[in-house]
């Protein structure tokens, strides 16, 4: 009996040691891993598994995914993470806290981005249980010590260094905390320059900190015309000319954020650089500034909502709600249709300098592929 039960052991372990070394193999075959940081912009449904009003888990969120769910994405369809694993030619990562991010899935990658966060901690503070920045590291910590159980350190350390990372955050910082209300916490303790500079010191920490986890290129967006999102038409434009202050903010913003970056690509990359800044601010002017030359009906008024512009209060299922998403730029009151993400992503990969520094996500992956060949 004693022999037998050897016998199942040692057949036990050689499964263990095949199906960890075919894990290993596929690390290795594997498309490229993609890592999401961030707000409701890029958050894939991370947010539905918390107890907070920041969702967008019932219809009609993802009216125009392939079974008409809502998903948790902040859009009637895909959002930018989709889009650029689709170039990635990978599967859609997979929100950090889904219970199927297991096995081959981590290889993808994973999603850590959850509606309603900024840069700082008190920012979102009325969403009440959301995954702020720092705890979006703690669980990228927490992933990979996963990946390394399951593939071994070394093959870990591979594909978390080798992959592709996008982080978008700071408009909250904005909206849901600066100018949230009248005379907030925030602006009585900051002027605007003064809390840009706050901002930004803390957002070198946050790259800093994803430097220091292994991530070595990362997308950075910046924010976007804040002032001219539905919601805040609705509160401050009468005729639909953007909010003047938000929009000083953002531009205020915006210069030194790509200033910062190429002071951390300085220190960490040398010339390969680590942090792609791209323009989210220029990309989103062209379809405000001439929608129809992108194929939009409109570029103020929101698809899905109430009020003036459909910029009031939330999507759901009583609000006015339009024919064609195809020919709006705004899905709800902050966020793109997936048509405008679609063309969003396209100045992702082919744009110019002007839309993304120092160079496109097109030759990123090109870059990224040569260096892979010569070291294989």
């Amino acid at each position: 009996m004693a022999s037998a039960s050897r016998l199942v052991s040692f057949a036990a372990l050689c499964l263990c040691l095949g199906a960890a070394l075919q894990a290993a193999r596929g690390a290795d075959a594997a498309a490229r891993a993609f890592f999401v940081f961030g707000d409701s912009l890029v958050d894939n449904g991370n947010n539905n598994y918390l107890l907070t009003e920041a969702r967008a888990d019932s219809p009609p969120y993802g009216i125009d995914t392939p079974d008409h769910r809502a998903t948790g994405r902040f859009s009637n369809g895909k959002n930018v993470p989709d889009i650029i694993s689709e170039h990635l030619g990978a599967e859609p990562v997979l929100p950090y806290l889904s219970p199927e991010l297991d096995g081959d899935k981590m290889l993808v990658g994973a999603n850590f981005a959850s509606a309603g966060v900024g840069i700082l901690n008190d920012t979102g503070i009325q969403f009440a249980n959301i995954i702020h920045i720092s705890k979006q590291l703690r669980y990228f910590e927490q992933y990979q010590r996963r990946l390394a159980a399951l593939i071994g350190p070394e093959a870990a350390s591979r594909v978390v260094r080798g992959a592709l990372v996008l982080i978008t955050l700071g408009g909250n910082d904005f909206v849901n905390n600066y100018y949230l209300v009248p005379y907030s916490a925030r602006s009585r303790e900051f002027s605007l320059p003064d809390y840009v500079t706050y901002l930004l010191s803390e957002y070198a920490q946050v790259l800093d900190r994803l430097y220091d986890l292994g991530a070595r290129r990362v997308l950075v967006q910046g924010v976007g015309p804040i002032g001219c999102v539905p919601a805040e038409l609705a509160l401050h434009s009468l005729d639909g000319t953007c909010d003047a202050e938000l929009q000083r903010a953002a531009e205020m913003y915006n210069p030194r954020l790509m200033a910062l970056l190429e002071e951390l690509n300085a220190r960490h990359g040398g010339g390969d650089p680590v942090f792609v800044g791209v323009n989210m601010q220029r990309i989103h002017n062209d379809f405000i500034d001439d929608p129809k030359a992108y194929g939009f009906q409109t570029a103020t008024d929101a698809c899905c909502g109430q009020g003036r512009f459909n910029g009031m209060g939330l999507c759901t299922m009583v609000s006015s709600l339009c024919a064609d998403r195809d020919t709006y730029v705004f899905w709800d009151a902050f966020h793109p249709t997936e048509r405008a993400n679609r063309l969003i992503v396209q100045q992702f990969m082919s744009g110019s300098t002007d839309y993304i520094t120092p160079m496109n996500l097109s030759t990123v992956l090109a870059v990224d592929l040569q260096k892979q060949q010569l070291r294989t």
